[in-house]
């Protein structure tokens, strides 16, 4: 076998490799220690503190219920949150999803009780994803701000 047969032939296990990673990885959740997702990712539905759904943005159409899962999210805009401390509320065992967005801030977000972190850098936004399995209220905080900007709140 010639030499360039043998790299053509490296080149495309490695190209397989890849492929395969990327198809079969799972979806990012606390539980496998994903942290940080892109903001340019399809719209999700969201909810202001009234507890009614935001329309998707003119021209774009939400993802549809088998696909991507919706997250609650939480906008924040010079270091506070835009439409005051955003509840979300789910029931013990469901599974928790929350997104904090940010044109302008860069903290840490921290969610009290499950300790979960994550750092928020300014025009990006992060995932909380994971099973509410304690009943209470909980704070999720600008950690380096001192700054409450959600709770949630996992009913029994």
């Amino acid at each position: 076998m010639s030499n360039a047969a043998r790299i053509g032939v490296v080149v495309a296990t490695i190209a397989v490799l890849v492929l395969a990673f990327i198809l079969l990885s799972p979806e990012a959740d606390d539980d496998s220690n994903t942290a940080q997702t892109p903001t340019t990712t399809a719209p999700t539905r969201t909810t202001d503190t009234t507890g009614s759904p935001e329309p998707a943005p003119a021209g774009q159409v939400p993802p549809a219920a088998d696909h991507e899962p919706t997250f609650e999210t939480i906008r924040v805009r010079a270091g506070k949150s835009v439409g005051g401390i955003k509840e979300i509320t789910v029931k013990k065992g469901e599974r928790a999803r929350i997104q904090v967005a940010s044109p302008d801030t860069s903290d840490e977000i921290h969610l009290h009780g499950y300790d979960l972190a994550r750092d928020l850098k300014a025009g990006g936004s992060v995932r909380f994803s994971f099973k509410a399995n304690a009943d209470g209220i909980f704070e999720i905080e600008l950690e380096g701000a001192g700054r409450q900007i959600g709770k949630l709140v996992v009913e029994p």
